[in-house]
């Protein structure tokens, strides 16, 4: 007779799945990462929108957001290429708008 195992947890099975569908596009793996990367604070006034040519755009609530995050590119973009390594934008464009 063998034992019956007990259920293990979905938790890890289900982020293993959503990470092997989400698209493997630059601009995905920023919008994957940007919350745990940025805080929760800026993600909540700014999020990646599009991404060209090594670009991302990201959409701030209000101007002032919009240049507070220009003056802390550098460190957006260095915590960026920690997380993502050479999948990380080269520059980062703040909009304000829809």
């Amino acid at each position: 007779m063998s034992r019956r195992r007990a259920p293990r947890p979905a938790a890890a099975a289900l982020r293993q799945a959503l990470g092997e569908a989400a698209p493997k596009t630059p601009l995905a793996a920023v919008q994957a990462a940007w919350a745990e990367t940025v805080g929760e604070r800026v993600a909540a006034a700014a999020e990646p929108v599009s991404e060209r040519g090594g670009t991302v755009t990201v959409r701030c609530l209000d101007p002032v957001w919009a240049e507070e995050l220009e003056l802390m590119q550098e460190q957006l973009l260095a915590r960026l290429r920690d997380r993502l390594g050479e999948r990380a934008p080269q520059t980062l464009r703040f909009r304000v708008g829809d």
